[in-house]
């Protein structure tokens, strides 16, 4: 008889469990509370799906265990997940070098596969579907799992927990899986978006919507400095958006949540160090201080910007800036190099891409993804307490965690 493995949560990691159980011989059902399933993975890459990364490593995820997500990563890597999808008739291509999409440029072909792939090893997937209670029962010698919600119960051998998190929520993730979790007896580390825009305070955003620029931020916490990273930052109505800015906001996220103060420290010009700023502008001054402060910077930044910025050195828009004074011309200096963002806040979950917190990893046997508090329950996916940078790591997690989750849950059932 054919263990029976139930999978809560139809995204990327469910999907992905349940083909690999169900390649292991299980008998596998997906439950899905949604119309239908893999609406997150249409949304990935603007809609090209970056599905992975060749540069994988521990750096690019955070978690509560920092050795956990490459743990469960180095059982099915990068490599492993091409020749995945390959398998399924999905061939890959890749841009600058290390980020892989589906050559078609296509997410939709990557959801194609994984439910053309269910269909053919015959997975049941039941949509609308809301599990509202896990239940272990016993019957003699043999124990299983009650699962149900909407007068309706699902039993099954084993239970993988794929719920996602609450991030992006229209497409499903409502963070229902944490309370199923937390009723098993696990820890929950408080959910916060992650990879979303920061709000800053301050009235000038306004003047800088729409504002595209190559800059360095430095994430500051109570003065700690977390986080550096350097990309294209856009400027929006209420504060800061941008891959760079994505890629720190969980350490934003989780400071403002304990109540500390979260700068972000912008270098208008990262081509060149302090010194060499210092060099460039009193170079300037020399060249072009008969041009009015409106005019100075124009050439090298965007001209909104250099605007605001020259405002904030006291330096006038109507004068030429020969008029300047030396620790006026320093504020420029600063201001250019030491842009002060003061976060107040991140945007909400509609608006992140993924959370920091979920399931503590520590509870989770990174060789099996098998709970340590309930047997014969497993995680994958977002529930967990691990997330991964931009540029297709969060579905590696995804295609990792939810294949060495499948593939332990299939297994033949302990002795008990």
């Amino acid at each position: 008889m054919k263990k029976q493995v139930a999978v809560i949560g139809g995204g990327a990691a469910g999907l992905t469990a349940a083909i690999w159980a169900a390649r292991s011989g299980a008998s596998v059902t997906v439950l899905e509370h949604t119309d239908r399933v893999g609406k997150k993975i249409l949304s990935t890459g603007n809609g090209r799906c970056n599905l992975t990364n060749a540069k994988m490593e521990a750096s690019c995820y955070r978690s509560g265990d920092p050795q956990f997500p490459m743990a469960v990563i180095s059982q099915f890597g990068w490599k492993d997940t091409l020749r995945w999808f390959a398998s399924m008739g999905l061939l890959c291509h890749n841009r600058m070098e290390t980020y892989y999409y589906p050559l078609s440029d296509q997410a939709s072909a990557v959801l194609d596969c994984l439910r053309m792939e269910c269909a053919r090893l015959g997975v049941t997937i039941r949509t609308n579907f809301s599990p509202e209670k896990i239940r272990r029962v016993r019957e003699g010698k043999r124990a299983f799992y009650q699962i149900s919600g909407g007068g309706e119960t699902v039993q099954a051998d084993a239970v993988i927990l794929a719920c996602g998190s609450k991030a992006a929520p229209n497409t499903g993730s409502d963070g229902s899986g944490y309370d199923l979790a937390k009723a098993l007896g696990h820890r929950i580390i408080k959910p916060l978006p992650a990879l979303v825009q920061l709000r800053c305070q301050g009235n000038h955003y306004r003047q800088l919507t729409g504002i595209r620029t190559d800059a360095d931020l430095r994430l500051l916490v109570n003065d700690q400095e977390l986080w550096r990273e350097r990309g294209e930052l856009q400027i929006t109505d209420y504060g800061i958006s941008g891959i760079p800015v994505f890629q720190l906001s969980r350490f934003a996220a989780r400071g403002l949540d304990e109540g500390k103060k979260v700068r972000v420290l912008i270098d208008f010009l990262p081509a060149m160090d302090v010194k060499e700023s210092r060099i460039f502008l009193e170079e300037r001054f020399r060249e072009f201080g008969h041009r009015n402060g409106e005019d100075f910077l124009t050439g090298v930044l965007h001209k909104k910007l250099a605007i605001v910025l020259l405002k904030m050195a006291g330096i006038r828009l109507d004068q030429p800036v020969s008029a300047a004074s030396r620790r006026q011309q320093e504020h420029l200096l600063r201001a250019i190099k030491e842009y002060e963002a003061l976060v107040s806040s991140v945007n909400p979950f509609a608006n992140a891409q993924v959370c920091c917190g979920g399931v503590d990893v520590h509870q989770v046997d990174s060789a099996t993804m098998e709970s340590k508090v309930a047997p014969d329950i497993y995680f994958a996916g977002e529930i967990l307490d691990v997330d991964g940078i931009c540029g297709g790591y969060n579905l590696q997690w995804a295609w990792s965690s939810g294949k060495v989750a499948g593939c332990r849950a299939a297994q033949r059932r302990r002795q008990e």
